[in-house]
């Protein structure tokens, strides 16, 4: 399975143009980040203490809503 990471990663821009891009390039460079985890409460709760780059939580939600409908729906 996908981890939820590396499905971000597809987001990844050198000029982001939206939030989810912006988190997307955050994450690349937090070096402590869940890499391997298709966790939702995991990585929710390492952003809530880690996750200072984000505006709102409401970005991982969205990025989240994306990753099931594309990836876990998939398993």
């Amino acid at each position: 399975m996908k981890s939820f990471y590396h499905y971000l990663l597809k987001y990844r821009h050198p000029k982001p143009k939206d939030s989810i891009s912006q988190f997307a390039n955050s994450a690349y460079n937090d070096h402590s980040f869940p890499k391997t985890s298709a966790s939702y409460d995991e990585i929710s709760s390492y952003l809530e203490f880690n996750g200072h780059y984000l505006d709102s939580m409401i970005i991982f939600d969205d990025a989240w809503e994306q990753y099931k409908m594309e990836v876990l729906k998939e398993q």
